[in-house]
């Protein structure tokens, strides 16, 4: 059965662009597998007519957008959010690997599982890749709370065999062993997609990058994941450990972790031989600025990624990220574009940022036309959001002259208030 909403209506062009109707009308229906699918969008008074059997739900002074995609974030560290920490290594070693150590247990694993979808549906986010922990329980976990609620999710088994404390710490053969189970398991399951994710490089040896490389190869419509160039120090720890590599980004390369669908966080410490590599690989950034502001870590310059033209979208990091809103990261995300004393400052347009962290997004991840749009295809995830959600919010955007200021009165006063509803394509 068709249904219609009718409301303002944000999606976006192939160029990104926005394209927005004040009175706009989203109709959906299921496709073969039960998936509700955008049939058709666009102005009330256009699309209308062509669904008259429509079930419409009428929705006035909201706006229909689509559901965020989160390019990195660990759901194991939903409970170390907010630790204070000097940086990146120590908040690693006090915080980070004590709680991933509690994931063996599947209990654990599922309770705070269901916590981090609820918080990421809370704040409209409906795609996320994802870390685990190096525990196949938390994998399971993971998929199988994402396959009950229907959401696009994607996830691995982190690979650490080096450099680790006992208790996350795992064994090379068996770690490729058992991420091949999880693939052949979870991959391409309903809506769900494997990431091969060594932690970082510095994290796993030679011969477990080498077992990661050759099974990207093997199943080459796998993601990959992983970290790079976040921190001063760690870049100079992988200086030491690889002093044949070019770069940091380089090491990555040589074990074959370079693709279509390989994603690395942060990528600050780059230069333009690196930002090349990224373009010309297919690789994309997982831009996270809340966590590059609160470790300390560094500004990503979102000029140079532009002028080079590699992709790239937006993502929370939680837990050294602060937050699961999409709203504070892209606030966060204008901030660090503005900075102008280690790199060129730039104004990012409020449309731009949110397009990083939809479109944009699921393009970097090579789903663009199935996830973050409302464009006919698309699966049919997407957000109900209330301007009015706040008397300041209500005051600011009621004031708003263009939908650039429209967007940027919400990324600057959103939170999880303004989301309304979130509304999942395989749930509905």
């Amino acid at each position: 059965m068709k249904k219609a909403y009718r409301a303002s209506l944000l999606r976006f062009d192939d160029a990104g662009l926005p394209v927005f109707d004040e009175d706009g009308l989203l109709v959906v229906a299921p496709d073969s597998t039960g998936c509700q699918r955008v049939l058709d969008a666009g102005s009330h008074a256009a699309v209308s007519p062509r669904h008259p059997d429509a079930e419409l739900t009428h929705l006035p002074g909201r706006i229909l957008a689509p559901g965020f995609v989160d390019m990195h974030i660990h759901f194991p560290q939903t409970d170390i959010i907010g630790s204070p920490s000097p940086g990146l290594l120590p908040w690693l070693e006090n915080y980070t690997f004590p709680a991933e150590a509690k994931f063996i247990d599947p209990s654990h694993s599922n309770e705070v599982a269901d916590v981090f979808f609820d918080e990421l549906l809370r704040n409209g986010v409906t795609t996320a890749l994802t870390f685990a922990t190096s525990h196949v329980a938390s994998v399971d976990a993971f998929f199988e709370g994402a396959q009950r609620r229907g959401l696009r999710m994607i996830s691995g088994k982190v690979l650490q065999d080096r450099h680790s404390p006992d208790g996350v710490r795992d064994e090379t053969e068996q770690s490729l062993i058992d991420s091949e189970a999880l693939i052949r398991k979870w991959h391409n399951t309903g809506r769900l997609g494997y990431a091969i994710t060594p932690r970082f490089a510095p994290a796993s040896t030679d011969a477990q990058m080498r077992g990661a490389g050759e099974l990207a190869a093997k199943y080459a419509d796998t993601w990959i994941q992983s970290h790079v160039a976040e921190n001063r120090d760690e870049v100079a720890w992988v200086r030491e450990l690889y002093p044949q590599a070019r770069s940091y980004l380089d090491v990555y390369a040589g074990f074959g972790l370079m693709r279509e669908r390989a994603v690395y966080a942060h990528c600050i410490y780059l230069d333009d031989t690196d930002r090349e590599l990224l373009r010309d690989t297919k690789t994309a950034a997982a831009v996270s600025p809340t966590s590059n502001l609160f470790l300390g870590s560094g500004f990503f310059d979102f000029g140079a990624a532009d002028r080079v033209g590699y992709p790239y979208g937006l993502a929370s990091d939680v837990g050294g990220g602060t937050s699961f809103s999409p709203f504070h990261t892209m606030m966060a995300a204008y901030y660090v574009g503005r900075e102008g004393q280690t790199k060129a400052g730039l104004s990012i347009a409020p449309s731009q940022l949110w397009w990083r962290h939809t479109g944009g997004a699921a393009r970097a991840l090579g789903l663009e036309g199935v996830i973050g749009n409302l464009q006919p295809g698309c699966e049919a995830d997407f957000l109900v959001l209330n301007p009015q959600a706040t008397p300041l919010m209500a005051r600011k955007a009621a004031r708003a002259n263009n939908l650039e200021e429209l967007l940027f009165s919400m990324i600057v006063l959103g939170d999880d208030r303004l989301i309304e509803r979130t509304v999942i394509s395989q749930a509905e």
